[in-house]
């Protein structure tokens, strides 16, 4: 059937809203009610308020408490918790959407959620699953991470634009798996499994946050198990800071978000190994050089222990003894000339005074017989002619009887 294009109801968008929040906030009923549920999707921004969803198997309803009732609490709500809200219904018609505002919370006792939840932690913990001794250590440097989660999901651009900015070599596997609703258990535990088989050196289990009932699928027994049989160890980065799961318990390592576990399976930063690269290059530069050095000095040691045994060494060690005797020679050759010169002076002085010529030459003179030639020393030899020899030369003298 086609709409009649001249339909008296027109109304805007505006008109409509308005029309639904006067039915709603009309109704005496919708006014002053209480209503169970189980709390997720829990926030309390600085405005004060706080903001909820209440929940049941087959519906959500939206809440707010104003600050000034907020502050009115005696009991702390947290996400899982079963509470009897009371107060009424109202349109937030900005977006369209009508919501409880609340003004009055009492316990109605712990979610059928949470309440499996504690058995199982219990359960899993009494055998050993989440003792800390199961622990092993994360890799340094890993060369293959492998990711379980959503392909579709944020989760996923986030933790590979982390890897990929913080450790660009290293290998990603990805085992993509639903990670809400009742076929994600058994597909979580498939893609442990399989990416077990590739022998990654570290998985990456996360998915971003969600209220108790979106996370469940990593408090099933099923997937807990899986992640404590894992070869490989696992590092759980499910949901937001606050949320924890049996995953994380029974992890190697929990992450508050799944960009932290990225950056937790990379503590070893392309900058970290571009800072030891140097820092080895600089070692080894100073290495070398020591190495260098010490050659160096042994090279030289042995070209002195050479030198010193070398027949050259013994040629020049002959030669310069050979001009230590020669200067020694030399030194007493003019030592005993110097001698034998004194001595010749001596002698020659001792010659010269005793030469008759230098007696001559204080005037004294020498007689002699031109017969023979005779000194005459005495009166009774001088006879005939005589020769008498004075400093300057000889004359002839006669004797007169």
């Amino acid at each position: 059937m086609q709409p009649s294009l001249f339909s008296s109801n027109h109304l805007t968008v505006s008109q409509i809203t308005f029309h639904i929040r006067k039915q709603l906030e009309g109704d005496p009923t919708l006014q002053d009610v209480w209503v169970e549920g189980e709390i997720s999707n829990l926030s309390r921004p600085a405005s004060g308020h706080i903001y909820f969803t209440l929940k049941d198997k087959n519906a959500s309803l939206r809440s707010v408490m104003w600050k000034l009732d907020a502050g009115r609490l005696r009991m702390n709500l947290q996400d899982g918790m079963a509470i009897e809200a009371h107060g009424k219904i109202a349109v937030y018609e900005p977006q369209g959407q009508y919501q409880l505002i609340v003004n009055i919370v009492q316990p109605k006792g712990e979610g059928a959620l949470y309440q499996e939840f504690l058995r199982l932690k219990a359960m899993l913990e009494s055998e050993g699953l989440f003792d800390v001794d199961r622990k092993r250590p994360i890799p340094e440097l890993p060369r293959v991470i492998g990711i379980v989660t959503s392909q579709t999901g944020a989760a996923l651009r986030d933790m590979l634009n982390t890897l990929r900015r913080r450790l660009p070599l290293v290998r990603v596997i990805l085992a993509p798996s639903p990670v809400q609703g009742v076929e994600a258990p058994p597909a979580l535990v498939n893609a442990l499994q399989s990416l077990n088989q590739q022998n990654p050196d570290v998985i990456l289990l996360a998915r971003g946050g969600g209220s108790i009932e979106d996370l469940w699928a990593f408090n099933d027994e099923r997937v807990v198990r899986a992640v404590a049989d894992s070869k490989a160890p696992i590092i759980c980065g499910v949901g937001h800071e606050t949320d924890f799961t049996l995953c994380d318990f029974a992890a190697d390592l929990r992450a508050p978000t799944p960009t932290a576990a990225a950056e937790l399976a990379t503590q070893t930063t392309v900058d970290d190994l571009h800072s030891l690269l140097d820092t080895y290059q600089t070692r080894l530069a100073s290495l070398t050089l020591s190495l260098l050095a010490e050659q160096k000095a042994g090279i030289s040691s042995l070209i002195s222990r050479l030198r010193y045994v070398s027949p050259e060494r013994k040629i020049q060690s002959d030669i310069q003894r050979l001009d230590e005797l020669s200067r020694r020679a030399f030194s007493a050759l003019t030592h005993r000339i110097q001698l034998d010169v004194a001595t010749v002076d001596g002698i020659s002085k001792r010659l010269h005074s005793l030469n008759p010529e230098g007696i001559l030459s204080r005037g004294y003179a020498i007689i002699t017989r031109k017969l023979d030639h005779q000194v005459v020393s005495k009166i009774s030899q001088a006879s005939g002619g005589m020769t008498v020899r004075v400093s300057d030369g000889e004359f002839e003298v006669t004797r007169k009887s």
